[in-house]
């Protein structure tokens, strides 16, 4: 299944001014980014550049044609890093012997609908001491026409994303981000119910919001936020 609709297409273009969040938790992706890296369902690329630094190779895949042509542009202009390559296809058509020193799902396993199926193939892609990496939207009772336009199967819990992955991996980090920003996601689904958030609250949240949460997510021990992140890590036996 594509990871991408019309709706996704302008979110991605949207969020790709988010500076601020992208950095945020970049940063606490970044140690567990090394080698050959797979960003699945990269989307245009707006991601890529927060973390493809830190890799030897990256591969962007992206079967959404749309996307990945856009992607492909970026590539051309030389506006990603020269170790970055895309691959325009699912992680199911990748061959079976291929291995990965981090799998990231960016905002894209919520978008599966078997996305159990799709963590135990990642995981078999995985290399030794390799982490698989997922940043998702957080909590079910936030689920708004928002989440439902861009094609949204659920918002996960951190009890709901650990069981999502298979037991064969096992937990590093399993965080909420994001503390302040949950409030702006409860207001818009009680009251505001949009579809798409404006350019303008976007950089109102990024620009006022992200800064305070990236400050208040640690004193409240990453137990609070509208995001949830999760590192696992397969064994080196």
């Amino acid at each position: 299944m594509p990871y991408a609709t019309a709706n996704l297409t302008a979110e991605l273009e949207l969020f790709d001014n988010a500076k601020n969040w992208k950095s945020y938790w970049a940063s606490i992706i970044r140690p567990y980014v090394r080698g050959r890296v797979l960003e699945v369902g990269a989307g245009s690329g707006g991601s890529t550049p927060f973390l493809a630094a830190a890799a030897a190779e990256w591969i962007c895949l992206e079967p959404d044609p749309t996307l990945a042509a856009r992607l492909h542009q970026k590539l051309d202009s030389g506006s990603l890093p020269p170790h970055c390559r895309l691959e325009t296809s699912t992680l199911q058509n990748l061959p079976v012997d291929e291995r990965f020193d981090a799998i990231l799902y960016l905002d894209v396993l919520e978008h599966l609908p078997d996305h159990r199926g799709e963590a135990a193939l990642a995981a078999q892609h995985l290399a030794p001491g390799g982490a698989l990496i997922v940043l998702s939207p957080a909590h079910q009772f936030l689920f708004s026409p928002f989440d439902k336009a861009v094609g949204h199967h659920r918002r996960y819990s951190r009890s709901s994303l650990r069981a999502a992955i298979p037991d064969s991996l096992s937990l590093v980090k399993l965080v909420y981000l994001d503390s302040v920003g949950i409030l702006l996601s409860l207001a818009n689904r009680l009251i505001l119910r949009s579809a798409a958030p404006s350019e303008a609250s976007l950089r109102i949240w990024d620009g006022w919001v992200v800064p305070v949460s990236q400050r208040l997510d640690p004193l409240f021990g990453y137990s609070i936020g509208k995001s949830v992140l999760g590192i696992w890590r397969k064994p080196t036996a």
